[in-house]
């Protein structure tokens, strides 16, 4: 039986990389970048205005007050996407909107909210504060400059880095492939959601939750039929699937009891099992193994069982086939609310909530097949075996967010 880290090494050393596409931004959230994207601007690529205003030389306005207020003389009227052609001198002023570029001659922006325009003189606006040179001015390449690296290869592509592209003027980059993975749940007690159940039935859910989670990483699922327990019909599962995907996921199946059949069934395929069994709770019937240059990952058919193994094994071997630099799950520091005891022989990574105030909680049952407080979980702890964590014990909590 492997330790969690001994399967993550074995399986990062056999996993190779799918390849890359060239692809339109509107299509790479989730993706991960294969090359590096370098800034073919500035950013902001001119001198503008951090709000609406007046542009003004600093000299000019230095003691203003609302006792005694500059006065300048304003010589025109620039918006967001215009330019003014002109130079703003000595005791001048030219008004401007957020994001209007700073004219020529002016060194600092006044707010509107510092002037006042009478009525009966429109040209002459009075500065009732003094403004400091680039005072509320944008600066060119002051947040992003031209030939910086914008985005590494290896980085993945979330709705902060779509953003950074598209301000930059990017309209493509190159992705790694976008693996297709396969969902095989085996049992026949199980039903899919909706159906009608018998007494000894239940609903099979494990194939919808790991949808769900392989969308996260940019992994495209497909979700195959309920497979009964027998070997022909495991064998034609598997052999159906891994014709169409690079992965398969196989929920249940995988122990040691009379109606497991995915190891042979794989076997019998072709494919070889690299590894059986992982020293962690829950979710120590992990399989993986290999045909042809793809993957089998064996996962326990109990609902957390398999979120586990997903979450420790499973993600960070996918991210590792599109060449993802962040691998695991983010975590962070956090304080117990309450104790965590382990009695177990082997590392149990519990299902906790972590609040606002960074408190640790246990949620309910930590049985396997509890789904009540898996909804309602958001992190892991990693117990040690033969562990009790006393209430204000600091620990790391594994996040996740679906």
């Amino acid at each position: 039986m492997l330790t969690l880290e001994e399967a993550q090494e074995r399986m990062f050393a056999r996993l190779q990389s799918l390849g890359s596409e060239r692809i339109q931004l509107d299509s790479a959230a989730r993706r991960v970048l294969v090359a590096e994207v370098i800034a073919a601007l500035d950013l902001p690529g001119f001198d503008n205005s951090a709000m609406d205003g007046y542009a003004v030389r600093a000299a000019d306005v230095t003691g203003a007050s609302t006792e005694e207020p500059a006065a300048l003389r304003l010589i025109g009227r620039v918006a967001a996407g215009e330019v003014f052609s002109s130079e703003v001198g000595p005791d001048e002023c030219v008004r401007l909107f957020t994001g209007s570029p700073l004219p020529r001659g002016a060194d600092a922006v006044v707010m509107q909210e510092d002037t006042r325009v009478d009525a009966v003189h429109p040209n002459e606006v009075r500065v009732c504060d003094a403004a400091k040179p680039w005072e509320h001015v944008r600066l060119r390449g002051e947040d992003v400059k031209r030939g910086e690296v914008l985005l590494r290869a290896g980085d993945r592509i979330g709705f902060a880095q779509l953003n950074l592209l598209a301000a930059s003027g990017v309209a493509e980059v190159t992705v790694a492939r976008r693996p297709m993975v396969g969902l095989i749940a085996t049992g026949n007690e199980l039903r899919p959601p909706g159906e009608l159940l018998a007494t000894g039935q239940i609903y099979e859910s494990n194939r919808w939750m790991l949808a769900a989670a392989l969308r996260e990483i940019g992994v495209e699922p497909r979700i195959y039929p309920i497979v009964m327990d027998t070997l022909e019909a495991t064998h034609d599962a598997l052999a159906r699937a891994f014709d169409e995907c690079d992965a398969v996921i196989t929920f249940g199946g995988v122990s040691v009891g009379e109606l497991d059949f995915v190891k042979a069934a794989f076997e019998q395929l072709g494919g070889t099992i690299d590894f059986w069994k992982v020293a962690v709770k829950p979710g120590k019937p992990f399989a993986f193994g290999e045909w042809r240059g793809r993957f089998l990952f064996g996962l326990p058919g109990n609902p957390v069982s398999a979120l586990v193994t997903f979450l420790l094994l499973v993600r960070p071997a996918l991210l590792k086939l599109q060449n993802a630099n962040e691998l695991h799950l983010p975590s962070h520091p956090a304080v117990l609310a309450e104790p965590l005891n382990n009695r177990g022989d082997r590392r149990h990574f519990m299902r906790v909530t972590v609040n606002a105030a960074g408190e640790v909680r246990v949620l309910g049952m930590q049985a396997s097949h509890a789904v009540g407080a898996l909804a309602t979980a958001n992190g892991l702890v990693d117990v040690p075996a033969q562990t009790m964590l006393p209430a204000g014990s600091s620990v790391r909590v594994l996040r996740w967010e679906f």
